[in-house]
Parts: structure tokens; C-alpha cells; sequence
């Protein structure tokens, strides 16, 4: 039997962000671990672009997920996949941090 996924089944908010964001994030009660799945990802200075990008495919795959928050200057990193994202489950939310104050 084929199970098929619905906006019902979207149960999850995902995070893409620096360490404070995503702590605050965390503390409000938004992770979740999974066995090897977690539904965020501390970015710093040493986080290879190639982890953003493969995060950001994940999530966007994953039927588990509603929303997808990622701090805006992290999705300049890779705006273009961001941009290219036309589906509406996971909603993409770019949010300010301390930081690096929301640009229009």
C-alpha cells in the first residue's frame, strides 16, 4: 500500500541559521532528532557551502516538513537555489539575525 503525503503530514519546522538563531529556535521548542535526521543546521565560518546547499535539498525533499527557516544572509549563499524553489511545501522564510539586520 502506498502511503500518500499530505500538508497533514508536515509536522516540522526546519532551521538554517547561525548558532544564536538557531539556539533560540531550538529553545522555543523547534528540533527534532531522528535517528541521523535533525531538522536544522548551526552555520558558521567553517560550515562548507556544499552543507548549506545539501541541508537546504534535504529539507525541501522531505515530506515531514512545513516551513524552512533560514537566515537571509545564509540564503545569499545560495540564492540561486532558494530562488529556484517554486514548490509551496516547505513555505522558504528568510529571517534577519543579530547580526545581520533583515534587507528588503
Amino acid at each position: 500500500m502506498t502511503t500518500i503525503s499530505t500538508h497533514k503530514d508536515r509536522n516540522f519546522i526546519a532551521v538554517i541559521g547561525d548558532e544564536d538563531s538557531v539556539t533560540g529556535l531550538l529553545l522555543a521548542g523547534v528540533g527534532h532528532v531522528d535517528g541521523a535526521n535533525k531538522n536544522f543546521l548551526v552555520v558558521d565560518s567553517k560550515t562548507p557551502l556544499s552543507k548549506i546547499e545539501e541541508t537546504f535539498l534535504e529539507f525541501t525533499k522531505r515530506k515531514d516538513i512545513a516551513i524552512i527557516l533560514i537566515n537571509q544572509h545564509i540564503a545569499e549563499h545560495i540564492r540561486q537555489l532558494v530562488d529556484d524553489y517554486d514548490q509551496a511545501f516547505p513555505t522558504i522564510l528568510e529571517i534577519p539575525s543579530k547580526d545581520h539586520p533583515y534587507e528588503r
